[in-house]
């Protein structure tokens, strides 16, 4: 049955995701402008603590909690999207979504304190928990299986757009709190296009079946029962691990790691603009060839290609910088390590390589891999919980890099990179390629008898596939291009017969 343009349909709901980017986008680049750390300021420089033009801003745990309330609020919201999407369907649980975004950015953009900021962006958190699992869903549902890694991977590219429109740096100019009260009320405009696009797109047919909703009474502990738990700590483990190679890190506070490296004013926005464009770009290929190279090389790639920028790093800095003492870097106490000359060069290319790894690995990866991974039953509550879990590290990494730059300074990069290492090595053992598949042949690797008990067959013996997914997407049954299969491949016109 025709549900219409699909990558009409993707490109509307994907919206949801690109929230995510212009909320990192308004906080990362007002985070070092004297406007807000005046307006936030807890001293101990600028006004009303000296008379000094220049402000310290919120210490480093509030701005830390400042940027994590919203990944506590979209956990909250991811955990909860699975049982509105559940009885109201994913459509309307998107359209939800986008409403309260709208709410969260007007408390936002009218913010008078640190308490009511935090407020307005916990709210928006539970539309960014809501949209970010559940658009998965519906685009995974919509997609036919040749085009789901490229199609619920463009929510990774919303996001990248989201961070890359830089509406923060214009405003930067302007004097007063409006430098960020603008950006903060701008982003409500993708939520009114995303709620007006998303009212003729169709729903579900999953939904449309009511097979969903006759299955709404499954709940979280089924996802933990011994038939499940592999599969489900596979998706929440994708997510955690995109949490922990720091890319978000440095997404919010690439400000501060610009600033050690000695940049200043407006060469610090710009440079850290050039990531944003870097990161769109490189996106690009994963969407274009994510479904031929598959998962599991593409993230055993990644995670290899940042564990080496993330090392550099550390090296770089522990070798030729030096504390910038206890006030750090133009009063950033964050920016707590000072390099200069050829090695802080090294230290932005290295931080650009950084981006240009993840980009095209574990960006889109980390969204496509999880709705592939369960049965149509539990789909809509297990992409939940493990986009909730996406959500928790965001917010513990939001909250623990401000301190950790202060106390722990260039070995920050040390842990990443050991974390980088980490998911390495689970991902070659554990993670199953899933690359054009059909959600039928992904369900037979993890029942597989001949493999281990809960596990199914080993990872490392899985390979990409995409023939049945042709033949369910086109309907390729006629005897003639079944014998051209046969001629090129034996094992390929078994697995036509089958089907």
């Amino acid at each position: 049955m025709a549900w219409g343009n699909i990558y009409l349909i993707s490109a509307i709901s994907i919206i949801g995701g690109g929230l995510f980017g212009f909320d990192i986008s308004s906080m990362s680049a007002i985070l070092g402008t004297n406007q807000h750390k005046c307006y936030f300021n807890q001293g101990p420089e600028g006004h009303p603590y000296t008379n000094s033009v220049s402000c310290s801003g919120p210490i480093a745990n509030v701005q830390g909690g400042i940027t994590a309330s919203m990944a506590a609020g979209s956990w909250l919201g991811a955990l909860i999207s699975g049982f509105i999407s559940d009885t109201l369907g994913r459509k309307k649980a998107i359209m939800i979504g986008a409403v309260i975004w709208c709410i969260g950015s007007t408390i936002i953009c009218a913010s008078q304190n640190i308490a009511m900021l935090i407020v307005g962006r916990v709210i928006n958190g539970l539309c960014v928990g809501i949209c970010s699992a559940q658009v998965l869903v519906y685009i995974s549902e919509l997609a036919p299986p040749s085009k789901r890694g490229r199609l619920v991977g463009a929510q990774q590219w919303a996001i990248t757009w989201g961070i890359m429109i830089i509406i923060s740096y214009g405003c930067s100019f302007i004097d007063g709190a409006a430098a960020f009260r603008i950006p903060w009320g701008l982003q409500m405009i993708p939520a009114i296009i995303l709620f007006v696009g998303m009212i003729p797109l169709p729903e579900s047919p999953r939904e449309m079946c009511e097979f969903e909703r006759n299955n709404a009474d499954v709940t979280y502990l089924e996802l933990f029962k011994p038939n499940m738990i592999n599969r489900t700590h596979i998706g929440i483990f994708t997510q955690i691990w995109s949490q922990l190679t720091g890319m978000n890190v440095m997404m919010y506070y690439i400000t501060y790691v610009f600033a050690m490296a000695g940049l200043t004013g407006n060469n610090l926005l710009v440079s850290s603009s050039i990531q944003y464009v870097i990161n769109v770009v490189m996106t690009v290929p994963a969407l274009l060839y994510v479904d031929r190279w598959g998962r599991r090389p593409t993230l055993l790639i990644g995670a290899a290609l940042m564990m080496t920028w993330l090392f550099a790093d550390a090296g770089i800095l522990k070798s030729y910088g030096h504390y910038a003492g206890p006030q750090g870097v133009d009063n950033t106490p964050e920016a707590s390590w000072s390099v200069s000359g050829p090695a802080s060069k090294a230290v932005i290319a290295c931080s650009y390589l950084f981006v240009a790894s993840y980009a095209p690995t574990w960006g889109p990866i980390s969204w496509i891999y999880p709705p592939e991974l369960y049965p149509l039953r539990v789909r809509g509550k297990a992409v939940a919980l493990a986009t909730s879990a996406n959500w928790a590290f965001n917010f513990a990494l939001g909250y623990f890099v401000p301190p950790a730059f202060v106390n722990i300074k260039w070995q920050t990069y040390v842990v990443f990179g050991v974390f980088c290492c980490a998911m390495f090595m689970h991902v070659y053992f554990m993670f199953p390629e899933t690359a054009g598949k059909t959600l039928e042949e992904i369900e037979s690797i993890f029942t597989d008898p001949a493999g281990p008990h809960c596990i199914g067959t080993p990872a490392w013996k899985t390979k990409k596939t995409t023939g049945a997914a042709l033949v369910h997407e086109r309907g390729i049954y006629d005897e003639e291009k079944i014998g051209v299969m046969h001629h090129e491949s034996p094992e390929r016109t078994a697995e036509f017969t089958k089907l």
